[in-house]
């Protein structure tokens, strides 16, 4: 499975519409752990960490694991400061 991409905003208006459409292309046959790009995701809010953390949910579900790449030091910030950072880079 090809790593899934965060688009370049993220925003409110579009968080339900993005996780529907990761779950909706989940294979069957999970791996152990599905690896998302954060690396492009330049103008976002709080609904980028409930995306991120609905997909790592649904992850968990299916036996597998979340992990984030390339978090901007921005998504970082936002992430400690909700206190969620643990749970999207475990150690």
């Amino acid at each position: 499975m090809s790593p899934l991409k965060l688009p370049a905003t993220l925003l409110h208006d579009q968080a339900d519409a993005c996780l529907a459409k990761w779950v909706a292309q989940m294979p069957a046959d999970f791996p152990s752990a599905v690896v998302l790009d954060a690396s492009g995701l330049s103008e976002f809010d709080s609904s980028a960490l409930a995306v991120l953390l609905g997909l790592r949910r649904v992850l968990i579900q299916k036996g597998s694991a979340l992990r984030v790449d390339g978090m901007t030091p921005r998504l970082r910030e936002l992430a400690s400061l909700y206190g969620v950072m643990d749970l999207l880079q475990p150690a």
